[in-house]
This record gives C-alpha cells, sequence and structure tokens, in this order.
C-alpha cells in the first residue's frame, strides 16, 4: 500500500492558507490540473459527506467525498469515489501548522491507496508530484496573486 507524504512552507500565515484550502470546491481556482468543479446535490462545500465532482484539464472526471473538516485543528480529509486511474481506496488528509518563525505555515498533504503492483510506482510519482507538489506551487502563485 503506497503512503506518500509531502510537506512545504507556505510564506503565509495559517489563516490565509486555510482561508482557501477549506473551500473543497475551490481547487479549480488555483490547482492547474482541475478545470471545473462542483459540489453535488447543492450542498456547501464544508459540510462533511459532500462530494465533488471535477474535471481535469485533460478531461477526466474524478468525484471526491469530505470526510472530516476542522477550522480548529486547520485541516480536512477526503476520499476518492470514482476515478478513471487504478487508485483504490484512497484517502488524503490535509493539515496546517503555524510557523512561528516568519508567521508561515507548514503544510502536510498524506495518503495511502491500493493499485496493482505494476502501477504503484508510476501512481506514487503521480500523485506526489503532479497533484501535492504541484499544488503547493499553485498556492503559493494563487497567494501572490490574490495580496
Amino acid at each position: 500500500m503506497p503512503h506518500i507524504v509531502k510537506s512545504t512552507i507556505i510564506d503565509a500565515p495559517t489563516d490565509r492558507v486555510w482561508e482557501v484550502l477549506r473551500d473543497f470546491n475551490g481547487h479549480d481556482r488555483w490547482h492547474p490540473a482541475v478545470a471545473t468543479s462542483a459540489i453535488e446535490r447543492s450542498q456547501t462545500s464544508d459540510k462533511i459527506g459532500c462530494v465533488r465532482r471535477f474535471r481535469l484539464q485533460d478531461g477526466s472526471e474524478l468525484r471526491e467525498q469530505l470526510l472530516a473538516l476542522s477550522d480548529l485543528e486547520q485541516s480536512f480529509s477526503y476520499c476518492l469515489l470514482d476515478t478513471p486511474v487504478a487508485l483504490f481506496n484512497y484517502v488524503a488528509h490535509v493539515r496546517l501548522l503555524p510557523v512561528t518563525d516568519g508567521d508561515r505555515t507548514f503544510w502536510h498533504w498524506e495518503s495511502r491507496f491500493t493499485t496493482r503492483l505494476e502501477q504503484a510506482e508510476e501512481l506514487t510519482r503521480m500523485v506526489a508530484e503532479d497533484i501535492y507538489q504541484a499544488g503547493f506551487e499553485a498556492i503559493r502563485s494563487h497567494l501572490k496573486q490574490a495580496a
């Protein structure tokens, strides 16, 4: 079972980063891979159990469900429901922590999933780099543009 752990430091206070990440339906406004996103059944994007259906730039469609969200801990967890790639039992966790030296944010993003043995290395790299690392860089850019 692949276990991916990525983290970074964002040069912005946790409240600013959380304001963007907390919107479970907002990743189409900052992540370069996501073209469009909508919450199903007209639910709010912070309702535990809500499902976001989104389309990637390549046309692929995915569905993810919000499993937990904590404003106090500035964290959330979600799982994949439908995906065109062989990521099974995918569950991810995001957590922000303050870096008091410079009022910055420590962003921790991790996941576990199962897949076919022959695809484990490729999918691990894809999640770690194309999703997580690309997301880190995109948030940096997004926050700079918003400032």
